[in-house]
């Protein structure tokens, strides 16, 4: 299967009504008039193939034991390139407000790991699922995700694959234009934030 431009990854992103504008809370706090839900697009089977095939590809010469995911947005994306890689998958999730292993899940020393995600904006889930993995003893291998809303700014130290790479403008909550408009503001994403 043919890799998707960005200019058909965009038009899907705007037909599943994934790519929404206006006043947005992100998970890291900051504020943005641009917000990817990647569930709605990922809702649907042939868009998660045909989206995920740009990360298998991209890692499909690389040795993995398994792909991890941090857990809610990542799991499906993770799950995914893991088929397509035919590689265990496995995913963290919050407990006390930090990512662990938990339903039995384990990581072995020396296994090598690829870490999915949908968005990133500051790697913060994927930093944390990349210290789960190095507590471990085991072998990061890459970074693999949809959308890198830093335009390449945040780096994890390993091979990275975004399939779309866009500036998205955020602000600090201090200094938000959209506030100072007195836009309503609106927390899509999954984590609570305090």
């Amino acid at each position: 299967m043919a890799n998707l431009t960005e200019e058909e990854l965009l038009n899907i992103f705007k037909k599943t009504e994934a790519l929404l504008s206006g006043h947005f809370l992100l998970t890291s706090g900051r504020h943005s008039n641009v917000y990817f839900q990647c569930a709605k697009v990922l809702q649907y089977p042939q868009y998660n193939d045909q989206i995920c095939v740009s990360i298998a590809d991209h890692y499909r010469n690389v040795e993995i034991d398994t792909v991890i995911a941090p857990a809610i947005g990542g799991i499906v994306v993770g799950q995914e390139v893991a088929r397509q890689l035919n590689k265990r998958f496995i995913f963290a999730e919050r407990e006390d407000k930090k990512l662990t292993l938990r339903r039995g899940f384990s990581i072995a020393k020396g296994e090598k790991i690829l870490v999915c995600e949908d968005v990133v904006t500051t790697g913060g889930s994927v930093f944390e699922v990349i210290d789960i993995v190095k507590q471990a003893e085991a072998v990061l291998v890459g970074v693999g995700f949809i959308v890198d809303r830093s335009n390449g700014k945040v780096q994890f130290g390993v091979p990275q694959k975004s399939v779309i790479s866009l500036e998205a403008i955020s602000f600090e909550p201090e200094n938000c234009n959209l506030c100072k408009e007195n836009i309503p503001i609106i927390k899509p994403g999954s984590r609570k934030i305090l």
